[in-house]
């Protein structure tokens, strides 16, 4: 299961992780967001060994949306040493989710 995020632990949270941290935006009145959510949860706990997986509700984490240039939502972004190497937007697959974090480790 992803965990929330915020904008006050997010330099020390992913800029000192160990591994890899997908960010998922999102907000509870965005359908697509909803969708997703069980999928990126499943992916928290399936892919726990690879990554760190957090949850940024962008109604209550503005800043951080903003200091990303979160446009839509759901987005979600790989961050590898503190820094953003992918991100997708929209809703997806399972498998498609999977796939693009793979080929971005």
């Amino acid at each position: 299961m992803a965990n929330a995020i915020t904008e006050a632990m997010f330099d020390t949270t992913v800029a000192g992780a160990e591994k890899p941290v997908l960010i998922d935006f999102w907000a509870s009145w965005c359908g697509p967001c909803r969708a997703l959510g069980p999928i990126v949860d499943e992916v928290a706990t399936e892919m726990a060994d690879k990554l760190d997986v957090y949850k940024c509700n962008v109604d209550e984490e503005s800043g951080l949306a903003q200091r990303f240039g979160i446009m839509s939502i759901p987005t979600l972004i790989l961050f590898k040493g503190g820094k953003p190497v992918h991100t997708m937007v929209g809703s997806m697959p399972k498998a498609a989710l999977v796939g693009e974090i793979t080929a971005n480790l």
